[in-house]
């Protein structure tokens, strides 16, 4: 038997241990110690590790809609805490990179059906004339940017000095990793009024480019732009990416099709040749005009001078790195990154003393406040720059194609959804005679400490298991 000094001692000894664990310690230990964490865990395995997940709270039921008899049921009553563990599917890598690297598969599939069949497109588009586009912002005002063979940044000819008293020039060499590359030689040169406002048009310019092709195309043929379609179709799926700068710009897959689309092929007369040939002068073309505006004048925006046009080919023996497989998986990897890989943040701004806060560089910082600042005037309202003043300006999605390219996300969701029903046991035979009702609700979203680091856990397991498959998938061994 204890005695009462030993039981008080025992019990201060293990508050002693206690204060020696940090939070997350203390959070894990209360977490394994729940009666529910076995199931919880296997929910966190269902989201793929998803670093912040929606938590829901609900039931479904399938009937049969002739007897009323219950076929399926499933209430969240008997779940821990009441609730279910759902993915978050945010896009992008600096908030959920489970759930990032989910939705890239999904772009690379999404893409690569597009070049090379697949996804109820068929595989004969690989005849179809298709190019890999790259089109960039106009430069605003010179910035530090990193060189090949070590070449220095800017080098000054002649010297001499901006009007505030800053070099024309520099002569550094940049590391691609060097906090100084995409930031202006001079911010009061800069034009961010113009750099926030192309990002606002940067999608009207997009859809005239497109337009400027087609009629390209309807030249060379001889038919009026409206009679284009009788003969063809242009289809299309475009990333947008951020510079070091800050600016967006766009890497587009663009094919030619018959009338019907993928199912049909082109006329012979429509070559990769003449495809190049029309992006390339609807690109030197296409402009948006911006009314005027008190302070700013009439602006007109257009495409950088920078322009890249590549013919995709099949195969790395066509003497080509553009091929089907890489551009699916260039493309893939740019739709989960962010303005956050400008240095900016993802989140929604609120007002301009969170700009102030924001753990920014200085060029970024006045790209959003220039976007707050302009927001406020009456001929911009229509554009919504303070709504989107963490993108600097840029509405856009991150992906956009055309609606015959290929499949879309949603599909690919379904498609996933049923295969791993149909590996969790025999399916429920819904047919047309049943009946489903469903009530949902959220109630909370995210991870405590300790979930967080069982989460992280899960995720980087699974994508270790995952790169074992495609290894073997591949016929690579491992070490």
């Amino acid at each position: 038997m204890h005695t009462t000094a030993e039981a008080r001692r025992s019990v201060l000894h293990r508050a002693e241990r206690l204060r020696l664990l940090s939070d997350t310690e203390r959070d894990l230990i209360r977490l394994a110690g729940e009666p529910g964490f076995p199931r919880w865990l296997e929910q966190i395995k269902a989201t793929g590790g998803c670093a912040h997940p929606v938590y829901l709270s609900g039931r479904t039921t399938t009937l049969d809609a002739d007897t009323g008899a219950v076929l399926r049921h499933y209430d969240t009553a008997t779940e821990p805490g009441g609730r279910l563990a759902v993915r978050c599917r945010n896009r992008r890598e600096s908030r959920c990179e489970p759930c990032s690297r989910l939705h890239s598969g999904d772009t690379f599939h999404l893409v690569r059906s597009g070049l090379l069949g697949g996804k109820n497109v068929p595989a004969t588009v690989t005849a179809h004339p298709r190019l890999f586009v790259t089109l960039t912002a106009p430069s605003f005002g010179p910035v530090h940017r990193v060189t090949a063979d070590g070449a220095r940044c800017r080098p000054r000819r002649g010297g001499g000095f901006c009007e505030h008293g800053r070099p024309l020039g520099c002569g550094q060499i940049h590391a691609p990793d060097d906090r100084a590359v995409g930031q202006p030689l001079c911010a009061d040169c800069y034009d961010y009024a113009s750099h926030v406002l192309w990002h606002a048009h940067a999608g009207e310019l997009w859809n005239r480019t497109t337009r400027a092709i087609r009629r390209h195309l309807a030249t060379a043929a001889g038919q009026p732009q409206s009679k284009i379609g009788d003969h063809l179709r242009l289809s299309f799926a475009k990333v947008a990416e951020y510079q070091r700068r800050g600016a967006v710009h766009f890497h587009a897959v663009i094919r030619l099709d018959g009338p019907d689309g993928p199912a049909s092929p082109p006329p012979t007369w429509a070559s990769a040749q003449l495809l190049v040939a029309a992006v390339r002068s609807a690109a030197d073309s296409a402009r948006v005009s911006m009314p005027y505006a008190p302070g700013l004048g009439e602006l007109v925006f257009r495409w950088g001078d920078q322009l890249d046009v590549h013919p995709i080919r099949r195969t790395f023996a066509d003497d080509s790195r553009v091929t089907d497989q890489a551009v699916a998986a260039y493309v893939a990897k740019y739709v989960s990154k962010s303005v956050g890989e400008a240095g900016d943040t993802d989140y929604p701004i609120t007002s301009a003393d969170d700009i102030a806060l924001l753990p920014v560089s200085a060029h970024v910082r006045a790209l959003m406040g220039t976007c707050w600042r302009l927001g406020r005037l009456d001929p911009l309202e229509h554009l919504r720059l303070r709504a989107w003043a963490h993108t600097l300006g840029y509405r856009g999605h991150a992906l956009t194609k055309s609606r015959r390219y290929s499949t879309t996300y949603g599909e690919l969701r379904a498609a996933r959804a049923a295969h791993r029903a149909k590996d969790s046991g025999p399916p429920v035979d819904a047919g047309p005679a049943t009946v489903t009702e469903s009530a949902w609700r959220y109630v909370g979203s995210g991870h405590t400490s300790a979930e967080a680091d069982i989460a992280a856990g899960i995720a980087e397991d699974l994508a270790a298991l995952q790169e074992i498959r495609r290894d073997l998938r591949e016929g690579r061994g491992r070490e």
